[in-house]
């Protein structure tokens, strides 16, 4: 796995009541507007977006960072909840004294993206939403996983040679046939450094999670980036996430769920194009201020 880009910078944070966190600072062109990416379940900030910093840059000031539990995020606490991951994004924002922010985020990232601007709107410039919806737990078969899931978590927890299994056994399903094997094996090395029963809880929060009702409210310049053939998450379910929110810019690749790695050159156009329409609908150009 290469590299964030040449000229990314680890900044360490002191985050109050929350610990120290590692976010990647990739400068962009001066005045330009920030950009914060925001990754899925079992993957990292590498995995998931590694290939498209460089172009990013070219118009942004981009800030990755790993979401609680995942790589060298915070530590988690159980029950795993998305509305602390958006909570620590804020808290680094502050620290760091930028704002408002373009958020993109990929699957549970999105997810993450649409709390962060309910709980965080002083801080949202707009949202870039990328193979993710309104909530994952709408078929019968998706509804028993999310009743099945808090059993397994628990039984898990107390099984103790579970305990050094990784979150690849999970993860590895999020990974379509066709990728190269190269790559694939690389991307299941960095998830199984996360641990099980951890990337149980993560997928947990992500069948609990649910925005139907108060995502029609999003006020600010938005693009959802839909993956044509995701069999992970449905593509029907991304276009009612792009119907809900009024004016929201609708970006298409094809590709499945793993696209940023199976096809990052096309993944890469899409997700420049989306962040360039919605950064300038915003009229984002100054990254200096900070949001209350």
């Amino acid at each position: 796995m290469r590299a964030m880009h040449a000229e990314s910078m680890a900044r360490v944070v002191d985050l109050p009541g929350r610990g120290r966190l590692t976010v990647w600072d990739t400068p962009g062109p001066d005045g330009a507007p920030t950009l914060v990416l925001l990754h899925g379940v079992t993957l990292d900030a590498e995995i998931n977006w590694s290939a498209t910093v460089p172009a990013l840059a070219q118009q942004f000031r981009v800030l990755t960072l790993d979401l609680r539990g995942h790589g060298t995020g915070l530590p988690v606490r159980l029950p795993y909840r998305l509305d602390e991951c958006a909570d620590d994004v804020a808290a680094a924002l502050r620290v760091l004294g930028v704002g408002p922010v373009v958020v993109a985020g990929y699957s549970m990232g999105g997810m993450v993206a649409q709390v962060f601007w309910r709980r965080h709107r002083a801080l949202t410039a707009g949202l870039v939403l990328c193979a993710t919806a309104r909530n994952v737990s709408g078929s019968p078969l998706e509804q028993w996983t999310a009743m099945a899931l808090p059993f397994v978590v628990g039984a898990v927890g107390w099984i103790p040679p579970v305990f050094p299994l990784g979150a690849d056994l999970v993860g590895a399903r999020l990974l379509g046939d066709r990728l190269d094997r190269r790559v694939r094996r690389a991307a299941l090395d960095r998830m199984r450094r996360m641990p099980l029963v951890t990337a149980l809880a993560a997928m947990q929060a992500v069948c609990d999670f649910s925005s139907h009702r108060w995502i029609g409210g999003v006020d600010v310049p938005t693009a959802v980036l839909v993956t044509r053939h995701d069999r992970v998450v449905p593509t029907t379910r991304q276009w009612r996430l792009a119907r809900a929110i009024s004016g929201a810019e609708v970006v298409e690749v094809d590709g499945d769920h793993d696209v940023f790695l199976d096809a990052p050159g096309a993944f890469q156009r899409a997700l420049v194009h989306a962040c360039l329409v919605t950064a300038t609908a915003s009229g984002s150009t100054d990254d200096t201020e900070q949001a209350g």
